[in-house]
């Protein structure tokens, strides 16, 4: 009986074994997830925090239109001639060439 026991826990992996396989799960979830995500961001800030009058840009809805003033929290786009809106500098998806 005892030598079965000793058998039964010499056959069990170590705590250190048993967690391997989560812990190379979430190295692989951070690498391939959760950096160029972060990476995506710092881009699109840095993007936001360059753009200025009469810049094109392309908003998150598919309007195209060309910055007319800059503010704090919102651009005003013009997107057809004396056709003004203002939106959120977040919902700038891209700047597009001139």
């Amino acid at each position: 009986m005892i030598l079965a026991l000793a058998a039964d826990a010499a056959q069990q992996p170590s705590a250190l074994m048993q967690y391997a396989p989560l812990v190379l799960i979430l190295v692989f979830f951070y690498i391939l997830i959760m950096r160029p995500q972060q990476k995506r961001l710092k881009q699109h800030q840095q993007l936001l925090s360059e753009l200025k009058a009469g810049d094109k840009v392309m908003l998150s809805s598919g309007i195209v239109g060309k910055i007319t003033k800059t503010g704090e929290k919102f651009f005003t786009v013009e997107i057809a001639r004396n056709v003004e809106i203002q939106v959120e500098r977040n919902a700038v998806a891209a700047r597009t060439a001139e």
